[in-house]
């Protein structure tokens, strides 16, 4: 039987050293999810793809995190924390070998069946570790020591792309993307057999490495915190309550969630081929989702050191639904070519780039107000939010749909009814207890 831990009796050190093993675990979240940046525009050359078709790299990742999320609540109800990450883990390293069959045989299929049981590994993993960190210390910090783990998430996220990128590409490889479309069939055969096979030394590193880390934390001191404890009011309010369904504020904080990171995604994984129509190549475009992400880190920063102190994580969360909205008209509306950091591009890419800062303390703020007062109900309703990283699955596609039929810039319409929502969710959804 898991001997459980209330939050609030772990010493300063318990909750530091389970502040950094989840801070472990948010890095190899971040680096084996942002790598996908590189991914869709890598498969789109070498599996021969369409816009549509590249983003079922980001649909058949994050799918995984809808199919997975509620049965992973079970899993961590009857097996703990820890070993249910480390089931997670292994889960992963499964998706990550797979990638080598799906290389010989150059069989974009396959590959998307790694990609998924890479991302429902990684469904466990954040079903657990989201609302553990969001009761690992005072509520009114939820947001600083969320940030911390997104800083640690997001810092992998820019490392992944050029870290894949040194791994896989050549510098003679824009000559060679140039050529392949010019190619006879046989030729071209061997050339992209020859370019998908570069994925298999670092995926099988990738998959050996997640292995031992399955037990390296299923035999860490990371305590099994009790995240079902219900004070007296809150167990008072609760009574009679049967279903997770029953807390409005949760379910539409799911949605939010769903959008939220939709949005997130797309200003990452679209922002190279958005780069590719100003006429760059992958080697030149490939640092523009570090700049997205260095735009996020820099909107934790400002999140662990102002929040609570200088305003409140609410206020921080609608000042950045609202600027998610200006920058996303700023992308459709604005025009220009300026030179910015070695780049000479239109300015609407920047705009994409400073999404990065707006979507920064969203996720942060909305995690504490969905959980709000769940008592009992906390590990479902941790996973109904995990549910809502589908968003990532879904909101790509439509990107790509309106990329293929307009053009890559009016895509990003996408993000219009998003941020709406989200607007919505910070200054009145979330305080709906009741449907009626």
């Amino acid at each position: 039987m898991t001997l459980l831990t209330a939050a609030e009796s772990l010493t300063k050190r318990q909750t530091a050293i389970s502040i950094v093993i989840i801070g472990m675990l948010f890095f190899i979240f971040g680096f084996v999810s942002w790598v996908n940046a590189i991914l869709i525009p890598y498969f789109k050359i070498a599996c021969e793809l369409n816009h549509f078709q590249s983003y079922l790299v980001a649909f058949a990742f994050y799918i995984a995190y809808f199919v997975v999320s509620v049965p992973s609540a079970y899993l961590l109800k009857r097996v703990g924390f820890k070993k249910g990450m480390m089931v997670g883990f292994w889960l992963m390293a499964v998706g990550a070998a797979i990638f080598v069959p799906a290389a010989l045989a150059r069989m974009y299929e396959l590959f998307l069946l790694g990609l998924f049981t890479l991302g429902g590994g990684l469904a466990i993993l954040q079903t657990a570790a989201n609302p553990y960190i969001t009761v690992l210390g005072p509520k009114e910090r939820a947001t600083q020591r969320i940030s911390i783990m997104g800083i640690c998430n997001k810092g992998a996220g820019i490392l992944a792309p050029l870290a894949f990128a040194a791994a896989i590409l050549r510098p003679t490889d824009s000559e060679l993307f140039a050529q392949i479309p010019l190619m006879d069939e046989h030729t071209r055969a061997q050339a992209l057999d020859a370019l998908i096979r570069r994925v298999i030394v670092p995926y099988t590193c990738v998959s050996a490495v997640l292995f031992t880390l399955g037990l390296v934390v299923r035999y860490s001191p990371l305590p099994e915190i009790d995240t079902e404890h219900e004070s007296a009011e809150v167990a008072s309010r609760n009574e009679g309550k049967t279903s997770i369904f029953q807390f409005p504020h949760l379910i539409l904080g799911a949605l939010a969630i769903f959008l939220h990171v939709g949005t997130q995604v797309i200003a990452i994984d679209t922002i190279i081929g958005y780069a590719g129509s100003m006429g760059m190549d992958l080697l030149q475009a490939k640092s523009f989702p570090s700049y997205t992400l260095t735009a996020t880190i820099v909107g934790y920063l400002i999140g662990i050191s102002c929040t609570p102190r200088l305003f409140s994580q609410l206020t921080a969360l609608r000042v950045c639904t609202l600027l998610g909205l200006t920058f996303s008209i700023g992308i459709l509306l604005l025009s220009g070519n300026v030179r910015l950091l070695g780049h000479e591009a239109d300015i609407s890419i920047w705009f994409v780039v400073l999404l990065g800062l707006a979507n920064s303390l969203v996720w942060a703020g909305i995690w504490p107000l969905a959980l709000d007062g769940l008592g009992r109900f906390t590990k479902l309703g941790g996973s109904i939010m995990i549910m809502g990283l589908c968003g990532n699955a879904l909101l790509p596609l439509l990107y790509g749909y309106l990329a293929d039929n307009f053009s890559l810039r009016d895509g990003y319409w996408v993000l219009i009814p998003c941020y709406l929502y989200l607007i919505f969710y910070a200054f009145k959804g979330y305080r709906l207890r009741r449907w009626a």
